[in-house]
């Protein structure tokens, strides 16, 4: 059983020390968590939350590295109202208004166009499967067999325009600036712009081919 001395209140020579080399210094609380076994856990969720806010709101919270996956995060960052006003904006163009400036300047994203392209390349693959069975049908020596190689086929295509015409672009776009003096857009925002006008060609594949 503890002696009353062992109850009293005592000081300790480091932090009195401490306290006395910086007066204006605080402390941190500190929760104690006591589990099933009697054991005392330290509870430190609160500081760190702190200090977590303290950085954003400093402006000091160091950038996520090209390796990690927050920094692809920002490039999804993105709702479901802002990609159908995207995907309007690419099918309804209006004389006088840039897509850049009304649609894509605050946020330029890759979830859109990701999508698009994948969508775009599974229909161009079944509606490909599904034309050559309309035209062999009446032979009776044809036997349909699905062609999944029009999905590989039709991936290669449509990523690699989406990626290389928008590089292309880009590049064009940075020299003309640095010679002109122009402002340019950025490369996440030409391929931005570029996959949101994919988004056409889909119900495109989907139209039935004409008769022979």
């Amino acid at each position: 059983m503890a002696s009353p001395d062992d109850l009293k209140f005592q000081e300790f020579e480091e932090a009195a020390d401490l306290l006395s080399a910086d007066p204006g210094a605080s402390t941190n609380p500190i929760h104690k968590h006591t589990d099933g076994d009697g054991a005392i856990k330290l509870d430190l969720s609160e500081d760190e939350d702190a200090e977590e806010k303290s950085e954003l709101l400093s402006g000091e919270r160091p950038a996520a590295s090209f390796w990690t996956f927050e920094y692809y995060q920002s490039f999804f960052n993105i709702d479901t109202m802002q990609v159908l006003d995207r995907i309007k904006g690419s099918l309804l163009p209006l004389p006088g208004r840039n897509f850049v400036k009304h649609h894509l300047r605050s946020n330029p994203d890759l979830y859109g166009p990701f999508w698009i392209c994948a969508t775009l390349v599974f229909t161009m693959a079944i509606s490909g499967n599904f034309s050559t069975f309309l035209l062999r049908k009446g032979d009776p020596q044809y036997h349909y067999r699905p062609q999944f190689h029009k999905v590989s086929i039709a991936g290669l295509a449509v990523f690699s325009y989406s990626w290389l015409t928008p590089l292309c672009v880009w590049g064009l776009l940075q020299w003309r600036s640095t010679r002109h003096g122009r402002s340019s857009y950025s490369f996440l925002e030409t391929v931005s712009v570029y996959g949101y006008s994919l988004f056409i060609y889909i119900p495109t594949a989907v139209s039935p081919p004409p008769p022979m």
